[in-house]
């Protein structure tokens, strides 16, 4: 309906007042302005001139908006002039925020009147006052949300003085999915752009019980210092993109990088989204957000699971078991074996069961009987009433260290000495600096490295795709599984004392356990499939295993893993490896690593290098 636009302005016959006549230089000028631009998400080509981000032809009053933010002002400016017969699809109603600019800029003050009814009563029932901007943390388990997230809260005025976050609107970026993509296929298409994006306003209070309760995601809330006045300029603007559809792209064109337009749009002046030519990740764009000043109070919503772990962490082992008992049956409640414990006890069992068989409930359809359980646990906590929960609230996820690293190293590999220069696009390993980063966790992509060895001879050693580890301990009351997958060209084991290129997928699943305060013991089979130009076949299967031990440490991350494949063709090859990083600064670090390779294509092999990391986006 919006292509129509063009046509009612400039074709109608009954216009009553006339659009302003502006002189070339003066419309360019304006058409220049960053508020106009930002207004149409243009950037600068590759090739030179301008593209719109926005991917949808309805965004647009000129055949050529997309790439021209002059000839989009002046079909919008005439557009303002169409009688007011058009009603609720005339450019006033349809653009407010372009509206409101332009009359401000020219001073029109002879424009049709107009009510603009469904506009009005769609941005009065969200009553924008202030903005909130909501992290909820990564999320291993998930493709899309491995990095983490963002969305914007719109609070109404009494919010803050009521506390009543739970009736705001939740401004949310993502992909629009139709049908049912498995993982992979919604990786991939996440990676090329193969999916819409489309802005969404919904209640918070659904969007907090997707991230807090479904996916047992803490959320910070960072409260910004937007006016009243430059909220409402950014929910007018939402408005204007109502259905409207960009690509998507998990690293730059993403959630982050919308929102960082709309703040755009919201305060003149802002040079957000010009920090991430390439890669737009979530913590990034939040530093980002710290940097400009805009950020004036920061508030942590823990996730249920971390709930459910600080209110069983006073607990001893027996203690634990009850809880596990009261949560699978009521009638342990009764038992004179729980009933003759202390009262104070009680009352953290009776809490910590309640939480659990919430946790164990999320995401299933409502179970009568459960809701009973829950009644029952419920009325024994009214009754004998815990201390309030205090969670500890870790890091802030800005603290941690920048995403894009590059990597400098030198070694020796058999007596053999080589340096190593490397580049990885994002964003964090098992070893790397710890603050801002769960331990166990490992999200790698784009990992790069380059070996010249003595003779400058000159080798690829490793380009990985993607690596992805979620080493989660286990517990009595919680039994998660540990993961990994990665894929990439990778250097092994070869014949003749050499080490060849391979291509290579591989998997694996386990568990983990907390050994200590700081350290994690796991062991996972693992499934891998490699190209090996040593190899008769053209892919050759192998099945294996991989433990090991990560201690969190006063100096950094130290691990020490063992792994070991048993390939279908008779090759067995196995490793073992150790690595301690000590953290320098928080975007300097330097790596020990010392590794021993055997094969039954080659004799042992000894490798050690030392390498510093610089974490720089």
């Amino acid at each position: 309906m919006l292509k129509r636009l063009p046509y009612l302005a400039l074709c109608a016959c009954a216009a009553v007042q006339a659009a302003p006549t502006l002189s070339p230089p003066d419309l360019q000028a304006l058409a220049n302005r960053p508020e106009w631009i930002a207004l149409g998400h243009y950037e600068t080509g590759k090739l030179g001139g301008w593209r719109s981000y926005v991917d949808d032809q309805a965004f647009f009053l000129a055949a050529d908006g997309e790439q021209n933010p002059r000839a989009e002002l002046a079909a919008t400016l005439a557009a303002l002039y169409a009688p007011a017969t058009a009603g609720e699809l005339h450019a006033q109603c349809v653009f407010p925020a372009r509206s409101r600019w332009l009359r401000h800029e020219l001073a029109l003050d002879d424009l049709p009147q107009l009510q603009c009814g469904d506009f009005q009563r769609w941005y009065q029932g969200i009553a924008p006052h202030s903005t909130v901007l909501i992290f909820p943390a990564a999320y291993l388990n998930s493709p899309s949300s491995m990095f983490g997230h963002t969305l914007l809260r719109i609070d109404q005025a009494e919010v803050q003085r009521d506390g009543t976050t739970l009736l705001s609107y939740a401004l949310n970026f993502g992909a629009y999915i139709q049908g049912m993509d498995n993982s992979l296929l919604y990786a991939w298409k996440g990676l090329m752009g193969g999916y819409p994006g489309l802005f969404s306003l919904v209640s918070y209070q659904e969007k907090l019980a997707e991230y807090r309760s479904l996916e047992n995601r803490d959320l910070w809330e960072y409260r910004l210092n937007l006016s009243a006045e430059e909220t409402g300029r950014m929910i007018e603007h939402v408005w204007e993109l109502k259905q409207i559809q960009f690509d998507y792209f998990f690293f730059d064109e993403n959630c982050s990088y919308r929102l960082l337009e709309l703040l755009e749009i919201a305060r003149p002046g802002l040079q957000l989204t010009e920090q991430f030519p390439l890669t737009a990740i979530p913590t990034d764009t939040v530093r980002a957000i710290q940097e400009a000043g805009l950020v004036e109070q920061v508030a942590f919503r823990p996730s249920r699971e971390r709930e459910l772990m600080a209110r069983t962490q006073a607990l001893d082992a027996e203690e634990r078991q009850w809880v596990g008992r009261l949560a699978d049956a009521p009638e342990h409640l009764q038992a004179p074996a729980f009933l003759a414990l202390p009262a104070p006890r009680r009352a953290l069992i009776q809490d910590g069961a309640y939480r659990l068989l919430r946790y164990r409930a999320n995401g299933q359809v409502r179970d009568p009987a459960v809701a009973q359980h829950s009644f029952e646990l419920l009325r024994a906590i009214n009754q004998q009433p815990p201390p309030e929960l205090a969670v500890e609230r870790p890091s802030l996820p800005e603290d941690g260290h920048e995403s894009r690293t590059w990597q400098l190293g030198a070694g020796s590999r058999d007596g053999e000495a080589f340096a190593d220069y490397g580049l990885r696009m994002a964003y964090h390993d098992l070893n790397d600096n710890a603050p801002g980063f769960p331990l166990g966790a490992q999200i790698e992509m784009g990992n790069l490295k380059l070996r010249q060895y003595e003779g400058n001879r000159w080798q690829l050693q490793r380009l990985e795709l993607v690596t992805i580890r979620s080493l989660t301990p286990r517990s009595a009351l919680l039994q998660p599984w540990s993961w990994q997958v990665a894929s990439g060209l990778e250097r092994v084991p070869g014949r003749d004392d050499d080490q060849t290129l391979v291509s290579q997928v591989n998997g694996g699943a386990g568990g983990t356990w907390r050994l200590g305060e700081d350290v994690l013991g796991y062991a996972l089979g693992t499934l891998r499939l490699e190209h090996n130009p040593d190899f008769a076949a053209f892919v050759a299967p192998a099945a294996g295993m991989a433990g090991g031990l990560l201690w969190r440490n006063d100096l950094g991350n130290l691990g020490l893993e063992a792994k070991a494949d048993y390939f279908h063709n008779g090759e067995v090859r196995r490793s073992l490896g150790l690595t301690q990083q000590w953290e320098l600064s928080r975007n300097l670090g330097l790596r020990l690593s010392a590794e021993r390779q055997f094969s039954q294509l080659t004799s042992p092999e000894n490798e050690l290098r030392l390498e510093v990391k610089w974490y720089h986006y």
